[in-house]
């Protein structure tokens, strides 16, 4: 992602760099069970700095800031604020502290105001009407200050992404934070809207705040960061200025080894059309339209991706065609076969050569409680080669799953072991494993990579290529623009449950493609 710097890293903005340190964290060390978390960890950030926390799933990083955030109790360790020793024992206690922490998933009440989810929990008084009273007045001059603008009256569902997460750093603000923590910050934001958050981060720094990001977008931190720390296996690894690193050596102290960053693939040769789409339009429970009269064609031989912020269609549509959802009107052919005319359920499409890999895989593609063997014949459990006469043939499933966690480098290659003990990393290649291997002749993914580990991300990239030179069909949908121009032939971009642009690859831009997925018409962008 092309992100301005906010200021050369390296230089900070904020306060004389002779005071205390805004935290230091020494020897932390956690254990959930037989799981060691944290693993003494030293942490020295600096007051008025951008600081980011990079690793792999399961490194450690959010262990460890729920612990800074009193969401967490250390077993073993030292916190200090400011150069004062802590002892958090809830979230209320680090934000009296100084400190606040704004998660991927925003903690907003959707249906009230700006206002009321600023305040809430801090009313100020029996009174509400003058506890509101003050917290405008105290709104109004944090938001001048900060150059936060947001419209304190408006309700929380009705604000964009963007304006959302606004309102989150303001909650903090409001409760007196000087240390601001960012759990992937950018997961829901268009281009634009992380242009906004740097540019407010680096207001932030200036006036002496002190920021920590934990993501896994490399670029972004080399952007935005004055120091980086990389955590892998509940320790920190290496620390350095983010002037003296780079993106590839960072990827490489979070994996452990070199790490192939950049997409590659041959150009593609698309072949007939195997998935056509025409006026798609799906309701929710509620009956409203989450999916407005989508029409396109996917062909053998290619990559279509679909780009928009979370919530804009594209689970819906991806659920509609694998048969979960059932369309209001319009038309599913499957190589020449009408899927809602026929009213084909999902078992009969896998029959017909489509495979799915949900967004959610925890929700909708795999089972924890079950063995990594079972999990591997989902939707597959009645095929002669799994069963014979209404009984499993477990030889020969522990065989085919064997096969699978080898060839797809799942880690540990244990059929037997609950598929809950393996890393998200781990659960999401034996998903595609196992939708791989049914030999579909079209693939629809959702997130292939979300929660994954930069160096599984790599692998997974790797395979779906392979499928597309293959000739098979292959519809991604993603939040990450970088995967989505990575990986596509062609784009569409959908917004307010519409298609608003198909563009070739050759033509999507990161601005252009953030310009459509903010609802920018084409022209305009």
């Amino acid at each position: 992602m092309n992100v301005v710097p906010v200021q050369p890293p390296g230089e900070p903005a904020g306060p004389a760099r002779n005071e205390p340190p805004a935290l230091e964290l020494r020897g932390v060390d956690k254990h959930f069970g037989a799981v060691h978390a944290n693993r003494s960890v030293s942490l020295t950030i600096a007051a008025g700095t951008v600081h980011g926390l990079v690793g792999e799933n399961g490194a450690g990083k959010s262990t460890l800031m729920n612990i800074v955030y009193g969401y967490h109790r250390a077993d073993a360790g030292e916190i200090r604020v400011h150069g004062r020793r802590a002892d958090f024992r809830r979230p209320h206690d680090a934000i009296a502290a100084g400190i606040g922490m704004v998660h991927q998933h925003f903690m907003l009440v959707e249906n009230f105001t700006v206002l009321e989810n600023v305040v809430l929990g801090a009313e100020g008084g029996r009174w509400l009407a003058q506890g509101l009273a003050r917290a405008r007045a105290e709104l109004e001059r944090i938001a001048r200050n900060h150059g936060l603008a947001v419209p304190l009256d408006a309700v929380v569902e009705q604000l964009p992404v963007g304006m959302q997460q606004r309102v989150e750093i303001l909650k903090a603000l409001y409760r007196g934070a000087e240390i601001l923590i960012l759990d992937e910050p950018t997961a829901v934001l268009t281009p634009q809207e992380t242009s906004q958050l740097f540019t407010l981060l680096g207001r932030l720094r200036e006036q002496g705040k002190t920021v920590i990001i934990v993501t896994h977008k490399l670029r972004e931190i080399m952007a935005v960061t004055d120091r980086v720390t990389v955590m892998r296996q509940g320790a920190v690894v290496h620390e350095t200025d983010t002037s003296a690193t780079s993106e590839r050596a960072l990827a490489e102290q979070m994996v452990g080894r070199s790490v192939l960053l950049q997409v590659e693939k041959t150009p593609a040769r698309p072949g007939g059309v195997l998935l056509a789409v025409k006026d798609l339009e799906v309701r929710d429970r509620f009956g409203v339209p989450r999916v407005r009269r989508a029409s396109f064609e996917l062909r053998a031989g290619e990559i279509l991706g679909i780009a928009g912020v979370a919530g804009n269609g594209q689970t819906e549509l991806l659920e509609a065609l694998a048969g979960i959802l059932t369309p209001t009107r319009g038309e599913i052919v499957l190589q020449g076969r009408n899927l809602v005319r026929g009213r084909v359920g999902p078992r009969e499409r896998r029959r017909l050569g489509l495979a799915h890999v949900p967004e959610d895989r925890l929700r909708m593609g795999i089972i924890g409680d079950f063995t990594a063997q079972d999990n591997a014949i989902l939707g597959q459990q009645d095929r002669p080669a799994f069963s014979r006469g209404g009984f499993l043939r477990r030889a020969a499933i522990a065989a085919a799953c064997e096969h699978k966690l080898r060839n797809y480098d799942v880690r540990p290659p244990e059929p037997g072991r609950l598929l809950s003990a393996f890393s998200g990393g781990n659960q999401q290649k034996l998903v595609l494993a196992r939708e791989i291997d049914g030999d579909p002749q079209v693939l629809l993914i959702g997130q292939p990579t979300r929660g994954v580990d930069i160096g599984a991300v790599e692998f997974i990239h790797r395979q779906l290529v392979a499928l597309r030179d293959a000739g098979k069909g292959l519809l991604l949908v993603s939040v990450e623009l970088d995967e989505i121009l990575g990986l596509s032939d062609r784009i569409l971009v959908m917004f307010g449950g519409e298609i608003v642009a198909e563009l070739s690859r050759a033509e999507a831009t990161e601005q252009k493609l953030g310009l459509l997925m903010a609802g920018v018409k084409e022209g305009a962008a």
